[in-house]
């Protein structure tokens, strides 16, 4: 006889379908506006030294990597490490990306409350991502033993939950970035009012996965606490 977990089905599913479509979009949509190259033909690497110089910052080093949309800030390094289709693009997608990334280099430099807040907690988010499902697997299994496993099953809930804290003040952060980079190239005449938007248009698609990453998080620690909630009832 089949089990099946309508939880995952109503619950998750969706949110992994909207986090496939948010990742296709991207995809899409950095190839669409790479093909739109800048009138001064400044590349990726170029826009993203811009940024940080307007913002009087001459520290951080700006690297190529391999990769597609590999693109990120690296706060230990103080390294903005920029893909090969990004670094030396001249599209208004590869500025765009470039100067989200110098962006997140500004927060860390002005001390940005959420980027603060995010770094702060990754230690004990990644505590707690690794303990949750243990905790709840141990608390559902021998809960029938009594009521203090139940609750270590719910500090399983609760621990995943951190996960759901990080991405949600990983949504502030990564907009800010975005809003910070656009008003950078605007100011600083990287490009011209009709090529913003499609630099407009490529970070917009990026902040959807931050969204969908932030509902599929949301919606498994719903599908969790749903589980050991139903446990709990059927024990007593």
């Amino acid at each position: 006889m089949f089990y099946i977990d309508w939880t995952y089905i109503i619950l998750v599913m969706p949110a992994l379908l909207f986090a496939a479509w948010a990742s296709s979009r991207v995809n899409t949509t950095f190839e669409k506006y790479s093909k739109q190259i800048s009138s001064r033909r400044m590349t990726g690497a170029e826009a993203a030294r811009r940024v940080l110089s307007a913002n009087g910052i001459y520290d951080v080093q700006i690297q190529k990597i391999k990769g597609n949309l590999t693109d990120h800030y690296d706060p230990k390094a103080n390294v903005i490490r920029l893909s090969e289709a990004v670094h030396d693009g001249i599209s208004t997608a590869a500025i765009g990306v470039a100067a989200h990334e110098a962006g997140h280099a500004v927060q860390h430099a002005q001390n940005y409350a959420p980027v603060k807040i995010r770094t702060a907690i990754v230690p004990i988010t990644n505590i707690g991502s690794k303990l949750s499902i243990p905790l709840i697997l141990i608390g559902i299994l021998l809960s029938y033993l009594g009521a203090i496993f139940s609750y270590i099953a719910y500090a399983g809930v609760a621990a995943f939950g951190l996960c759901v804290i990080f991405q949600l003040v990983t949504l502030p952060t990564e907009f800010n970035a975005s809003s910070r980079a656009l008003a950078a190239i605007e100011q600083c005449g990287i490009l011209s009012s009709q090529e913003l938007q499609g630099s407009k248009k490529v970070l917009s698609a990026a902040a959807l996965t931050y969204v969908a990453a932030l509902a599929v998080t949301f919606m498994q620690f719903l599908r969790l606490f749903l589980m050991v909630a139903g446990s709990s009832n059927r024990r007593r």
